[in-house]
């Protein structure tokens, strides 16, 4: 045990009500609370890995921070803090590999018939306000195959207090209480952003309109490597609707991460990859290329990422959606053309943009990589919630 100097907090009946501004979260032993605080960026590195074993004293001076000695324990051999996943970019190789290295235990707890019990007593609340099938219950199996409760409500947007007109904010205020972590899906890009700032437990983005899908993403750059092989050196062809394609938005920030790597975009000209993708992409040295020819991307690439058009982005567009969709098809055609050690990623669900006649091919690996979503999902609630 060593000990640490923290902020004053305030207190109610013994326990700790807010926690200062740079400790990242903070679990009263007795009470079993966790609170999370954003960090400062100077502070960071203060305290890392909570459980707090001891509060020894606190006070606090108006317009002042009084320090005081805090017992911790400090984790020797600590490799990171998860605190929420919200978005790509808040990865590192060094986490992901550790993610990664979690999730391959989770694949041998999954395979034992008995479980874990390692969540018992945990509650997770998924709150998803657009249809989901895949994420939604992929979250709910992890929850429960390591031994912890799920409270669930599938179409928040219209069977909650928001068809009443009540905030997200208010939303998770009211939720955090009933739970200990929160797996959000939302229709509005940035909303899992601000349930995080507002929210004093994790909270998991689990899809934000067309904005981002960190935990697809990790899914997803597991499941190259777990069929490839390896990460760095790969080609990537990203195809179908880039524009509003959260998943392949994440997938490129993820995939950045790692060394010479080579994206082709190959999307109809009306759901393109947006350039903020591609600004960020040349600013971290990633070569990419569009394309229009999808049999020529194919026979260059280790990985083909088809994606949907989403007619559900297009509102009244009908017209946009039906000259989108249908353009770019990975068929036995394609499959022809594609090298031997190459596969066929799919985010799920899909329509007609992969013919079922390609499912047989031990290329795709759709179905596999939706099961590796499980692992990384159960990883994920490992480290959010026992670090």
């Amino acid at each position: 045990m060593s000990s640490a100097h923290a902020c004053s907090l305030t207190t109610h009946n013994g326990f700790p009500t807010s926690a200062p501004s740079y400790i990242p979260s903070l679990k009263h032993s007795s009470s079993g609370i966790t609170y999370k605080r954003p960090l400062l960026s100077n502070q960071s590195l203060l305290l890392t890995n909570p459980p707090y074993r001891q509060l020894v004293s606190y006070a606090k001076l108006k317009n002042d921070i009084r320090c005081h000695s805090l017992n911790i324990e400090m984790p020797s051999s600590a490799k990171f803090q998860l605190n929420d996943v919200i978005e790509a970019q808040q990865f590192d190789r060094d986490l992901l590999n550790a993610i990664f290295e979690v999730a391959c235990e989770m694949e041998k707890i999954e395979k034992n018939s008995t479980g874990s019990m390692m969540l018992k007593g945990y509650l997770m609340a998924t709150l998803f306000y657009e249809p989901s099938t895949r994420t939604r219950l992929s979250f709910e199996s992890a929850m429960k195959r390591l031994g912890g409760e799920v409270l669930t409500t599938e179409n928040a947007r219209e069977f909650s207090s928001a068809a009443k007109g009540e905030t997200l904010e208010d939303t998770i205020r009211t939720v955090e209480g009933y739970a200990d972590i929160i797996v959000l899906r939302h229709f509005e890009s940035g909303a899992a952003k601000r349930a995080a700032l507002t929210a004093n437990i994790p909270v998991i983005n689990a899809g934000d309109g067309p904005g981002q899908h960190p935990t697809q993403a990790l899914l997803d750059v597991y499941t190259i490597e777990r069929e490839i092989g390896r990460l760095d050196g790969i080609t990537l062809g990203l195809v179908g609707d880039l524009a509003n394609g959260r998943t392949v938005r994440s997938l490129a920030y993820l995939i950045a991460k790692y060394q010479n790597v080579k994206i082709y975009f190959v999307a109809p000209e009306v759901v393109k990859m947006k350039d903020d993708i591609k600004e960020y992409l040349t600013s971290r040295g990633v070569e990419w290329e569009e394309s229009a020819d999808l049999m020529e991307v194919a026979s260059k690439c280790d990985v083909v990422y088809q994606t949907r058009i989403q007619r559900e982005r297009f509102g009244e567009r009908v017209d946009l959606y039906e000259e989108a969709r249908g353009k770019y098809i990975v068929d036995k055609y394609v499959l022809s053309v594609l090298q031997k050690h190459a596969i066929i990623m799919h985010p799920l669900p899909r329509l007609d943009e992969i013919t079922v006649d390609v499912d047989s091919d031990p290329r795709a690996a759709y179905f596999r990589q939706a099961k590796n979503g499980l692992y990384i999902r159960m990883a994920i609630l490992k480290l959010l919630l026992l670090g």
